[in-house]
């Protein structure tokens, strides 16, 4: 009996699901356009607006920060060497000496130094 009404339910569905139903079409009627009249007379002018209030003072800004230091110039170039000065001139010459004593009987003696060893 079980299989009995599996195969009743099975032929059932095939049965229903072969049926071809219409489909339902639902007309709906179009929307009124509506058109606008002509245009009313113009409305006076309206009062002038009161000026709006002054806003507060802003806060100062912090102080930047201190710049770095600068680079330091390159060396110059060295100078050139100076001109030399002229020879200056040639002093006058002197007076002679005059002729010195004779010496007395004292007599002066060189000793030679000894020679040099040899190798």
């Amino acid at each position: 009996m079980n299989h009995s009404l599996v195969l009743l339910a099975l032929i059932s569905t095939f049965g229903l699901a072969a049926c071809d139903r219409e489909p339902v079409v639902v007309n709906t009627p179009p929307a009124a356009v509506v058109v606008p009249g002509p245009a009313g007379p113009a409305g006076e002018t309206g009062a002038t607006g009161s000026s709006g209030a002054t806003g507060s003072t802003g806060l100062q800004g912090d102080t930047g920060s201190q710049g770095s230091t600068g680079s330091t110039g390159d060396t110059g170039a060295t100078g050139s060497t100076g001109s030399t000065g002229d020879t200056g001139a040639t002093g006058s010459t002197g007076d002679t000496g005059e002729t010195g004593k004779t010496g007395g009987t004292t007599r002066v003696i060189v000793v030679p130094p000894p020679p040099a060893p040899t190798n």
